[in-house]
């Protein structure tokens, strides 16, 4: 039986697999809301103890940069131990793994009813791929061609310094730079971004789960915002979209992604509309010199949120 993880500040994500016909199916699968909980292994022994599964290979993908096979988790307060884990569930050796690592794996193992294309581009597919998502962090990795197979690669870029483009976004970077000493990229991208650019647009303008500290007020503008009944909500998500397009533009820049654009993450699937409407797109490609070359890259989106779980248990199954 295989043990994976996808874990992240928000929920951890479990799941029991087997290999049937050279092919992973999961036999169990359990969500914890990770902040309730003081570690992994705390997690594990919840799990374990209500499906009585006995584990032979596992692998677990978490938001954070591995060293070492340990990860300190940039969201949550845990400190991740690939050794300590192995001891915990008597085996040998558990694999740790960047959770857009786990993603770029999981990619590999989609149904096709699992992806949606929103822009076909020319397909490339013996090329880099890059793969950018937005959770409760943003998360950026690369799937680089060797000449004979796509390796996934972790990256921090989530963390590198914001970019704007226009004067629009070089302001929002002022207003976030008056509280806080750094704006990132995931200062903006992530959950918690939506309310900055809501309050940035138009601080007047409250709904009830701004004042709630309990409450993620990202849902209720996502929600407002798509029904169009909070013009603030509509130019917040517009904005905010534009951003991601820019910034997934700036990944497939960098890492000269031919091969294609892959959005995962949780908010990617909530905002789907927004991503089809041809803003996204236009903003990847609004780059210097490079724009042809850039409107030439597929671009993906990913709707199974279980994408890194299943990628984590394709590594501990492959042992790669």
């Amino acid at each position: 039986m295989i043990l994976a993880g996808d874990l992240g500040g928000t929920k951890s994500n479990l799941g029991l697999f087997e290999v049937q016909r050279e092919k992973l199916v999961r036999v169990a699968q359990k969500r914890y809301a990770s902040q309730q909980h003081s570690g992994l292994e705390e997690i594990l022994t919840d799990f374990l103890k209500e499906t009585k599964a006995k584990v032979a290979q596992s692998a677990f993908g978490i938001a954070g940069p591995v060293v070492n096979n340990r990860v300190r988790a940039t969201n949550l307060p845990w400190i991740v131990d690939g050794a300590s884990l192995a001891k915990h569930l008597g085996l040998n050796f558990v694999r740790l793994l960047n959770d857009l690592e786990a993603t770029a794996h999981g990619i590999e193992v989609l149904e096709p009813k699992d992806i949606e294309t929103i822009y076909p581009g020319i397909p490339s597919p013996q090329a880099n791929q890059v793969v950018i998502a937005a959770g409760t962090g943003l998360g950026e990795g690369i799937l680089f061609w060797d000449g004979q197979r796509h390796l996934p690669m972790a990256t921090e870029s989530g963390h590198a310094d914001y970019a704007p483009n226009t004067e629009q976004q070089a302001d929002l970077w002022k207003f976030i730079g008056q509280h806080e000493e750094f704006v990132s990229a995931e200062s903006i991208l992530a959950g918690p971004g939506f309310l900055r650019v809501h309050e940035f647009l138009d601080p007047k303008v409250r709904h009830p789960s701004f004042g709630n500290p309990g409450a993620d007020p990202a849902p209720e503008i996502t929600r407002l915002g798509l029904a169009g009944t909070c013009p603030v909500c509509v130019a917040t998500l517009d904005l905010w979209v534009q951003i991601y397009g820019s910034e997934a533009g700036n990944l497939a820049l960098r890492n000269v992604a031919r091969g294609g654009i892959y959005i995962a993450g949780g908010i990617a699937v909530k905002v789907l509309p927004k991503l089809k409407n041809g803003s996204f797109v236009a903003a990847v490609r609004h780059k210097e010199k490079l724009g042809d070359f850039l409107a030439q890259i597929p671009i993906h989106v990913i709707l199974n949120e279980d994408c890194p779980l299943m990628g984590a248990a394709k590594v501990a199954w492959k042992n790669l």
